[in-house]
């Protein structure tokens, strides 16, 4: 029997889920498949999907091609017409243990349905399997899945569904299990974690969630929240960030842009004044704080001024780490039909934003060193302090393990200890 390979692209929510394919494909007995994970956030992104599965198909020589993820989930036809595709699976589908049941040799050869891809806003239950974490270091606990907001630019609602949680209960029960195998953090993830709660009983929110976690696993040394929309950050949620120590001082911003009228044409909820006070009571309130954030470049209708406000807001917001995604119209979007920025614009202006960011991240890096920082070890050589930043070690070191180090160094990208 050969173990299906697995393809991830994308966010640690796919990275995620994958895992439990990984698991539900094995339990079902499925061998010899290729199974690629998409992401559709980009029109890149279907690009590059497209890209790895031919690789894949190539260095697999006939084995069936299973494809899933959020770009099968949008335009499931686009990977049926590929030669290389067996089945298409949809995001539903795909944490159905009977699916991979379903998909054993010989039920992937002949003349069976090629899509299984049903309506994902037609899904109400809960964020679906759960797995007790992956790796040896970091675990990573899905508590809420889909999105009930409806930007403009973002195909991903489409792919993932509306809003829905898995209760507290469940999370904190998941979460002791973690902490009994030996995982010394664990991060909160989903698709919009902020809205975590809406639909549960009561309508808790995601401070309660935090609140309730570090309460019921006093054993857990570190807990960490993955990109929240900071203009849903509730009072217990603060609460936590100023009081509670193992809430680790890196909070990924949703921000995409720093100008109003850009913000308001992306159909957000928040507005540039928004994100800075944000920003200041965050580190009124944990001092040591640290932000990263998503930016957009070149959204349709960006002026060189707009632009310009998004440069302005790393450095008003304090921002540290930047994902910056030069835009991508994403087709069945709003902002697709809308007045485009020309191509070389949106580059330069992502380069632009890019360096901006590596000159933030240096400054934060040149601030740490002769600091000692409890850094959680991801390998041999590689590890991250409590901010989220990467640190280089110089000789081998226990995976998994929480250590005292000393800074020494940075070589612009990572400090070195």
């Amino acid at each position: 029997m050969t173990a299906p390979v697995f393809s991830t692209l994308g966010c640690r929510l796919n990275a995620y889920e994958t895992e439990a394919m990984r698991e539900m494909a094995e339990a079902a007995g499925l061998s010899g498949a290729v199974v690629v994970n998409t992401c559709a956030v980009t029109a890149e992104a279907v690009r590059k999907a497209r890209q790895e599965i031919r690789r894949l198909a190539r260095e697999n020589p006939g084995a069936p091609v299973i494809v899933t993820g959020c770009a099968a989930q949008t335009e499931p036809e686009t990977f049926a017409q590929m030669p290389e595709v067996s089945r298409v699976i949809g995001n539903h589908e795909k944490m159905q243990p009977e699916t991979w049941a379903g998909l054993r040799a010989p039920d992937l050869i002949g003349e069976t349905e090629k899509i299984r891809v049903d309506d994902i806003m037609s899904v109400k239950e809960t964020a679906g399997h759960l797995i007790d974490g992956f790796g040896r270091h970091r675990a990573y606990v899905q508590v809420q899945n889909g999105c009930d907001h409806r930007c403009t630019f973002c195909i991903i609602p489409y792919g993932r569904g509306n809003s829905r949680s898995v209760p507290a209960g469940v999370v904190v029960e998941q979460i002791k299990r973690l902490v009994g195998r030996g995982f010394n953090e664990v991060v909160l993830t989903g698709v919009d974690l902020t809205s975590w709660g809406a639909d549960l009983p009561g309508t808790p929110r995601l401070g309660d969630l935090v609140m309730r976690i570090l309460r019921l696993v006093p054993d857990l040394p570190r807990l960490r929240i993955s990109s929240i929309d900071s203009i849903e950050a509730d009072e217990n949620l603060m609460l936590a960030i100023a009081a509670e120590p193992r809430l680790m001082p890196h909070l990924h911003l949703s921000l995409q842009a720093g100008d109003d009228m850009i913000l308001k044409r992306m159909k957000r909820r928040h507005g540039r004044d928004d994100a800075i006070r944000f920003c200041e009571e965050a580190r009124r309130l944990r001092p040591d704080i640290v932000f990263g954030a998503d930016i957009i470049a070149g959204f349709p209708t960006e002026t060189d001024a707009m632009f310009e406000n998004s440069v302005k807001l790393v450095g008003d917001c304090g921002l540290t780490f930047l994902h910056v995604f030069p835009f991508s119209p994403r087709k069945g979007t709003p902002a697709a039909r809308m007045p485009a920025v020309k191509g070389p614009v949106i580059r330069d202006r992502a380069a632009r934003l890019r360096a901006t960011g590596d000159a933030a991240l240096r400054a934060h890096l040149d601030a740490q060193l002769g600091r000692t920082h409890r850094v959680l070890t991801e390998g041999p050589r590689l590890g991250r302090t409590e901010q989220f930043a990467e640190v280089a070690f110089g000789t081998d070191q226990p995976e998994g393990a929480l250590m005292d180090l000393r800074i020494a160094g940075h070589d612009g990208a990572r400090l070195i200890a």
